[in-house]
């Protein structure tokens, strides 16, 4: 097995989550088997309970683990599950040191950061590219090279070399080069410290890649080159593209694959790079263009819808589409927040829910939690709804989609979910059974892949290739769900229960995975998250199917106007 280690310097967020998977990309290109390792730096046992806002959208694997995001760039770019194991963390590692002291693992032993910790870490890599059958291990470590928190994991990683060899380990150190307008040049001593204080802890990088504005001159790749003795032909240039989707190619056309084919000791392999230049040809210059309104509550911050965007970039590229996103704060879409005044053409009013979607060829709500902007997605959902706008709800946003239907259709006067208002006349979403005795919230949720039963003749069945009904299988995270004390009267008033879990003991029909309402032209929604499993070579087919009927309503909107 072969180890590629990056690390960062100078500042952090500078790409080191899509250099690796832009880099496990070429090597997937060129056939070999690779898997991804992300190290975390903090004490959090995993990224489940932290804030979106401060560290974007909580990525979830088919094994139920809850990740940083950056998982999910693997799995898009490598186009794989990646296996249990696979996001490391100190809270992980010193949970399992602590563990095996107190069972008497180390009885006699003094226990340290050197060798106990570090073994640990190094043991955690080692079974996760072994879980994935991997024959080259990509392992990202976060954070900024002298951190503090960094320390022991770096060591470990120094270790490695002499564990497993020069030919089996190789270093990859990611940093910046500013550019100074005023003064019109480059500045590569951001880049010599950061080199030097990785070289102080044991680690001289085989390869460094550098983030800049453009291109490097290559006077400035010379420059680096000879202050941090890396060969130049193993500088390379980062810079910013128009999609990220165009890094692995940009990379690839500076010599990258070869120059870690030379220091593993690769066969040379032409790679196979298709499905990225078609992404980036339809990217760039796509037939059609369609505008989606995103109302959510974190919409300063896109990291935190990270896979959804992503997913409406794929679903985009398979209907040779730009699908343009219009961000709407949820909260100002809710007439008794204030936001917009209160009067008769107040945002929460017809006029003003004109005003912010009007423009508008498809409704997305997505995940969430907590009660802030639940009334401005309700009132999304029914201006879809009413309006025949396509909408398309994930999670949360079908739990949105059920509250409204239920009020405004099947006369349930006062639903709500029990997340929002216990005291609901009618709890149409509910706590799930299972969930009553938990008492922690750490990786208690329902979590990870789950079978959905889809029923024949509907429109999600249809977008999933199996339109006499079929069992397909996305990932979850959830605590609340369709109270099926409803169920009847939902579809009694005319909402179609198109998916559900298959042998939930006890429950009768099962839990509802999926609604839709007949007639309208597009309004579907799911309580998994399909999004997790979107790549840009294999869109999610509810974003696909979502999109191609944006496209549709648009198409439509234009005729009208020409008839008129």
């Amino acid at each position: 097995m072969k180890y590629i280690f990056v690390t960062g310097g100078v500042v952090s967020s500078l790409g080191k989550g899509v250099a690796s998977a832009s880099l496990g990309a070429l090597l997937r290109a060129r056939g070999y088997r690779v898997t991804a390792v992300k190290i975390d730096p903090y004490i959090n046992i995993d990224a489940g309970t932290m804030r979106p806002y401060e560290h974007g959208e909580v990525f979830v694997t088919a094994s139920g683990a809850e990740t940083d995001l950056d998982i999910g760039n693997y799995e898009r770019f490598l186009d794989l599950d990646i296996p249990p194991g696979s996001n490391i963390t100190t809270g992980q590692v010193y949970q399992e040191v602590i563990r095996k002291e107190r069972a008497g693992d180390y009885l006699s032993q003094t226990v340290q950061v050197i060798p106990h910790v570090t073994d640990e870490i190094k043991r955690r890599i080692k079974v996760a590219g072994e879980n994935a059958g991997a024959e080259i291990v990509l392992i990202e470590v976060g954070g900024t090279v002298g951190d503090i928190e960094s320390l022991p994991f770096l060591e470990a990683i120094r270790q490695f070399r002499f564990d497993e060899g020069d030919e089996h380990v190789l270093y990859l150190h990611l940093t910046l080069v500013p550019y100074l307008g005023t003064s019109n040049e480059f500045k590569t001593k951001p880049t010599q410290h950061s080199v030097a204080t990785l070289r102080s802890v044991g680690i001289s990088p085989d390869i460094v890649m550098v983030r800049s504005k453009e291109k490097l001159p290559s006077e400035i790749t010379r420059k680096i080159a000879l202050f941090t003795s890396v060969r130049e032909n193993r500088v390379f240039s980062s810079y910013d593209v128009s999609h990220v989707y165009e890094v692995p190619l940009t990379l690839e056309e500076q010599g990258l694959g070869k120059a870690v084919e030379d220091l593993l000791g690769l066969e040379r392999v032409h790679p196979n790079l298709g499905v990225w230049v078609g992404a980036v040809r339809t990217i760039k210059q796509p037939t059609h263009a369609v505008t989606i309104a995103l109302a959510g509550k974190y919409t300063a911050m896109p990291d935190a819808y990270l896979s959804l965007l992503e997913s409406l970039t794929h679903a985009g590229i398979a209907n040779d589409a730009r699908v343009n996103i219009k961000w709407i704060n949820a909260e100002e879409l809710d007439p008794s927040s204030g936001e917009e005044g209160s009067g008769e053409e107040g945002i929460g009013q017809e006029g003003g829910l004109e005003a912010q979607l009007g423009d508008v060829d498809g409704i997305l709500v997505p995940g969430g939690f907590g009660i802030r902007g639940i009334e401005g997605k309700i009132h999304a959902a029914q201006y879809a709804r009413e309006g025949g706008v396509p909408y398309l709800g994930i999670c949360l946003g079908m739990q949105i989609a059920v509250i409204e239907y239920a009020r405004n259709v099947a006369g349930l006067e006062g639903a709500n979910s029990a997340e929002f208002d216990e005291y609901a006349p009618h709890r149409v979403i509910d706590l799930m059974p299972e969930q009553v005795e938990i008492a922690g919230l750490g990786g208690t949720m329902r979590l990870g892949d789950w079978p959905m039963d889809l029923r024949a003749g509907t429109k999600i069945a249809e977008l999933y290739g199996v339109p006499e009904g079929g069992t397909v299988r996305e990932r979850h995270r959830h605590r609340f769900e369709v109270n099926p004390a409803y169920t009847e009267r939902l579809q009694d008033a005319g909402l179609t229960i198109s998916g559900v879990t298959p042998g939930v003991a006890g429950r009768g029909a099962g839990l509802v995975e999926s609604i839709e309402i007949p007639g309208h032209p597009f309004f579907v929604a799911l309580q998994a998250h399909p999004e997790f499993k979107s790549r840009p070579m294999r869109p999610s087919p509810p974003f696909a199917g979502f999109v191609a009927a944006a496209l549709e309503r648009q198409k439509a909107k234009r005729s009208n106007r020409l008839t008129v």
